[in-house]
């Protein structure tokens, strides 16, 4: 062969090796980065409570972070379960994720629980703190004692607004009632009706966290008679703890982020990240501040599945001594 045919015959190889590295650069474009569209942030509550304001404060602090929007949608129903039951549904690609609070995940500690620990991925823990029965600030109670006293003289009688049975609230309530206590439960699931309950006379007592009804409290409308807890709170320093008056349960409400399981792991590393930036925000940490949260309440990712399995055996054992 002529130095000259050779030289052609070379430059046609090195040309469709060229060619073939085109097309394949072109065949396998590189992976785009997460995320590529707007995340959808479900709330499986009505709007107005606690869950919904923390979601909506996440979507507006994290989206110039992710460059993308977050949705928020309200998905009410089965104390949390329709709402999860949507999340389960959709793909397992960090496009849909959902506020899970301490009641939503109470279901897991009874019969035939909709989900477990394996189909979901805790992202982060954005709130921890505890829960209070509350009453009318005109209310004829005026300490816990008098309304353990009525109690025991009415069996049954009282009513206490719940957000229902098999949540953490109905938990709480049962220790007490092993005491000899009898309470009724009125459930509403949605948030402003069960603040107001007991304004209106509809319920005697309300179960809730302090940051939920924080206005109420500001206005002076409502009053705590008992905290769930071990020690007192500085910004209720008269108000009793559970412990304290021998009812030996402190089931912390606490509110996180999932993803489905099967999410990809640099996804759900990438939306803890961005949750710890939120978390270490002035306006988060003014928001945690109104809600009475702990200060050290943020947990990621690597971390909080730990969390979320040690609070539900602490459920599963208030449910065993009833």
């Amino acid at each position: 062969m002529s130095s000259t045919l050779s030289k052609i015959v070379t430059a046609s190889r090195v040309g469709a090796l060229m060619l073939c590295a085109g097309l394949l650069s072109v065949a396998t474009p590189a992976r785009a980065e997460f995320p590529e569209r707007p995340i959808e942030l479900i709330v499986p509550w009505g709007p107005g409570g606690g869950a919904d304001q923390l979601a909506r404060l996440i979507s507006k602090l994290a989206e110039p972070a992710l460059g993308q929007g977050i949705p928020v949608v309200n998905v009410p129903g089965a104390t949390g379960g329709t709402g999860m039951a949507k999340l389960l549904s959709a793909p397992a690609d960090g496009y849909s994720m959902a506020v899970y609070i301490a009641d939503s995940h109470a279901l897991l500690a009874g019969k035939s629980p909709r989900w477990t620990m394996k189909d979901i991925i805790p992202v982060a823990v954005m709130i921890q703190g505890p829960s209070f029965i509350f009453v009318a600030n005109d209310s004829k109670y005026k300490t816990w004692q008098d309304f353990e006293k009525d109690a025991q003289a009415n069996p049954g009688k009282l009513k206490i607004a719940t957000l229902g049975f098999g949540s953490v609230d109905d938990f709480s309530i049962s220790v007490i009632e092993q005491k000899g206590l009898k309470f009724v439960q009125v459930p509403f699931s949605k948030p402003s009706e069960r603040y107001v309950s007991i304004l209106g006379g509809h319920a005697d007592a309300l179960y809730e966290q302090a940051g939920d009804v924080a206005s109420f409290l500001a206005n002076k409308q409502i009053r705590p008679l008992l905290a769930f807890g071990k020690d007192r709170l500085p910004a209720f320093k008269d108000t009793p703890t559970s412990y304290e008056l021998g009812y030996k349960v402190a089931l912390p409400q606490f509110r996180a982020i999932v993803v489905r399981a099967g999410t990809p792991p640099e996804v759900v590393k990438k939306l803890s990240d961005t949750l710890a930036k939120v978390a270490a925000m002035p306006e988060y940490k003014k928001f945690l501040e109104e809600q009475f949260g702990a200060t050290d309440s943020f947990i990621d990712s690597t971390k909080a599945t730990a969390f979320v399995d040690e609070q539900l055996e602490d459920m599963k054992k208030a449910v065993a001594k009833n």
